[in-house]
C-alpha cells in the first residue's frame, strides 16, 4: 500500500503517510483516503476540548502552586498542551487536500 495514517502519540490522532504525491494515487485511493481522513478530521474538535480541559486543571494547579520551580514546570506543561491545540487546528483545516501537510516517503 502506498499510503496509510500512523498515530501520532503527541496530538493523539493518526496522521497520513503518503508515499507517492497525490496526483500518482488512482482516484479510489484518494477517495480512500480522504475517507479515513474525514473519519479522523471528525474526532479533532473532541481531542481539542480534551486537552483544553487539562489546560484549565494545570492552570488551577499554577495559580496555588507557590513552589517555583514546580510553576516553571506547569507552565512548560501548558505551553506544550497550547502547542498541541493550535497543531491540531492547522490540521483541522486541512480538508479536501491532505497532500501539503502529509509526510512523503
Amino acid at each position: 500500500m502506498n499510503y496509510g495514517f500512523v498515530l501520532d502519540e503527541r496530538l493523539g490522532i493518526p496522521l497520513p503517510e503518503l508515499h507517492l504525491e497525490w496526483e500518482e494515487y488512482a482516484e479510489a485511493e484518494r477517495s480512500a483516503i480522504l475517507l479515513r481522513w474525514e473519519e479522523i478530521r471528525g474526532t479533532i474538535p473532541d481531542r481539542i476540548m480534551a486537552i483544553e480541559r487539562v489546560i484549565v486543571v494545570k492552570q488551577s494547579q499554577l495559580s496555588m502552586e507557590e513552589n517555583f520551580a514546580l510553576s516553571c514546570q506547569l507552565n512548560s506543561e501548558i505551553a506544550e498542551l497550547a502547542s498541541t491545540i493550535n497543531e491540531l487546528h492547522i490540521w483541522f483545516r486541512i480538508n479536501q487536500d491532505i497532500a501539503p501537510g502529509a509526510a512523503h516517503h
